[in-house]
C-alpha cells in the first residue's frame, strides 16, 4: 500500500470516471479557488503562495462525494476539502496539488426542530440561520465572515466566535451533536459520528474525513441591539467587559474590545468614535439594554451607538468588525499589520491583560474577544501587530506564553501548531482508519507526518 499522494499529469480517465459531476479546468479559476486569507499572516505568503490545485470538483449531494472519494482513492490522487474559502490559516491550501473538492452545491437543511437543526455542509451560516429563525431559533455561534462561511467549513477550521460569550467553543461538548463524514477509500464508506465521538473530525482541517452533513444545537432567537459603549482609556473598557460578561442576568452576543489606535482603522464606524477613544462593540437581547447601560456609565463609559432589533439587516452589521474582520479592517489601511490571537488567564483583576497592554503599546493593539470558557467569562485577544520581522513576531508569542497566555499560533499551516500544540491520537487513529493512502489535505497533520510507519 502506498502511502504517497500522487501527481497526476494526464486528468482526462479521471474525469471520465466521475460520471459527469461539475469540474473546474480553467486555471485562473482553479487557482482563485485553492486560496484563503493566509495573507492575514507575512509568515504563511512565501510558504503558500502558488500552492494551487489541479482540479475543482463541485459534488451536488453526498452520492456525489462518495464517487469523487472513490475515484480519488483508486488514482490516489490528494484531496483539499473548501467550503467559502474564509479561513486565515491556509487550512484549504493544497501543498500537494490534486483535487480541491469544493463542497458548496450541498445546499440542503433536511430538518430543522426546537433546539437543533441538520445541515448539509455547504449551507452558508446566513442562509442556515434565516432558516432557524422562521421558528424562533438560531446558530449559537458564528465567524465575523457569518454571510458568507458555510456550516462545513466553520467546523472544519473554526473555534468559535459572535455567541461564544454564551455558548463557549465549538469543542466543548454538546456545540457539534453529530457528523456524517464520507471516508477516502476505494469502496468509500459513510460513517455517522455522534456524541464525543464528533471531536475525531470537529476543527481537524479536512484531514481525517468528507463532511457531508451536520446536526447542530439552537439558542434562542432574541431580538438582537448592537451598540458602541466609548471609554476614555482601555482597561476602563476591559473591565466593564469582564463585568459584562459575567452579569448572569444580562443576556448578550458579543462584547469585542478595541483599544485605540484600532477604532481608527473602522471607517464606518468613524462618526460614532470619538476621537482618541476605546471602544467596546456590543449585541445584546432588547430586554438587557437597559441594564448594559447603566454598566456602561457605571465604567465611565458612554453609549455612541445603538441600531435596533428591527432595523437588523440595515445599513453595517457591528459583528463585522469583530473577531478576524478587525484585522481585514486593519489590514485594508495598511496591508503591513498582522495579528495574534491570545488566551488570557482567567484574572478578575486583569492584571495580566493591563500588563500586555500597557508592555507593547501600539506594536501590539488589544483587540479583546470575551468568550465563555469553564463557566467564566474569559478574555480572548487577536491583536493586531505591527509587523517587522518573523523573529520580532516569535519574541511577541514567546513573552506572551513565558506569562502563561495561550498563543493558537495564526501563523503556522500545520492543524496541531496552530491549535493545541498537542498531537491528538484520537484524530490521528481516526485518519489512519479512513483515509489509509493520507490523501486527504496532506501536510496539514502534524501526528500523520510524525506517525510510526
Amino acid at each position: 500500500m502506498t502511502l504517497t499522494p500522487n501527481r497526476l499529469t494526464n486528468w482526462d480517465s479521471f474525469i471520465a470516471e466521475l460520471n459527469g459531476i461539475e469540474t473546474i479546468q480553467d486555471p485562473n479559476q482553479v487557482a482563485k479557488l485553492s486560496q484563503d486569507y493566509y495573507t492575514f499572516s507575512p509568515v504563511l505568503v512565501p510558504q503558500l503562495t502558488g500552492k494551487v490545485g489541479d482540479l475543482v470538483v463541485r459534488p451536488a449531494n453526498e452520492a456525489e462525494v462518495v464517487q469523487v472519494a472513490a475515484v480519488c482513492a483508486k488514482y490516489r490522487v490528494p484531496v483539499t476539502i473548501r467550503g467559502a474559502g474564509t479561513g486565515n490559516y491556509g487550512q484549504c491550501v493544497p501543498l500537494e496539488g490534486g483535487v480541491i473538492l469544493d463542497m458548496t452545491r450541498l445546499q440542503g437543511i433536511p430538518w430543522v426542530k426546537p433546539g437543533v437543526v441538520r445541515v448539509e455542509a455547504g449551507v452558508k451560516l446566513a442562509q442556515l440561520d434565516k432558516k432557524t429563525r422562521e421558528i424562533g431559533w438560531e446558530i449559537r455561534m458564528a465567524p465575523s465572515t457569518y454571510r458568507t462561511a458555510t456550516i462545513g467549513g466553520f467546523i472544519a477550521g473554526g473555534s468559535g466566535g459572535i455567541g461564544s460569550i454564551t455558548y463557549g467553543q465549538l469543542r466543548d461538548r454538546g456545540n457539534l451533536l453529530a457528523v456524517r463524514v464520507v471516508t477516502l477509500e476505494e469502496e468509500p464508506r459513510v460513517l455517522e459520528l455522534r456524541g464525543d465521538d464528533v471531536q475525531k473530525v470537529n476543527h481537524a482541517y479536512g484531514t481525517n474525513g468528507i463532511i457531508t452533513e451536520l446536526e447542530i444545537p439552537l439558542g434562542p432567537a432574541y431580538p438582537w441591539v448592537e451598540a458602541i459603549a466609548a471609554f476614555p482609556d482601555f482597561m476602563s473598557s476591559a473591565h466593564f467587559g469582564q463585568a459584562l460578561g459575567d452579569a448572569d442576568g444580562l443576556i448578550k452576543k458579543l462584547i469585542s474590545l478595541h483599544a485605540d489606535p484600532i477604532p481608527t482603522y473602522f471607517t464606518a464606524l468613524r462618526p460614532y468614535i470619538p476621537e482618541g477613544s476605546h471602544i467596546a462593540l456590543l449585541i445584546v437581547a432588547e430586554g438587557s439594554l437597559e441594564g448594559v447601560q447603566a454598566l456602561v456609565k457605571e465604567y465611565g463609559g458612554t453609549i455612541t451607538y445603538t441600531k435596533s432589533a428591527q432595523d437588523a439587516g440595515k445599513g453595517f452589521n457591528l459583528a463585522e468588525f469583530t473577531w478576524n474582520h478587525t484585522t481585514l479592517h486593519a489590514r485594508n489601511v495598511d496591508p503591513n499589520l498582522t495579528y495574534l490571537q491570545s488566551l488570557f488567564p482567567p484574572e478578575k483583576d486583569l492584571a495580566t491583560l493591563e500588563h500586555m497592554y500597557h508592555h507593547f503599546g501600539d506594536e501590539v493593539m488589544m483587540h479583546v474577544e470575551f468568550l465563555r470558557m469553564g463557566g467564566r467569562a474569559v478574555p480572548a485577544a487577536l491583536q493586531v501587530i505591527r509587523f517587522t520581522t518573523e523573529e520580532r513576531l516569535n519574541e511577541i508569542i514567546r513573552y506572551h506564553e513565558e506569562r502563561g497566555i495561550f498563543i493558537p499560533n495564526p501563523h503556522t499551516y500545520i492543524l496541531e501548531d496552530g491549535g493545541r500544540k498537542a498531537i491528538d491520537p484520537v484524530q490521528l487513529a481516526f485518519k489512519q482508519e479512513v483515509d489509509p493512502y493520507g490523501l486527504l489535505n496532506p501536510g496539514k497533520m502534524r501526528a500523520w507526518l510524525e506517525r510510526e510507519v
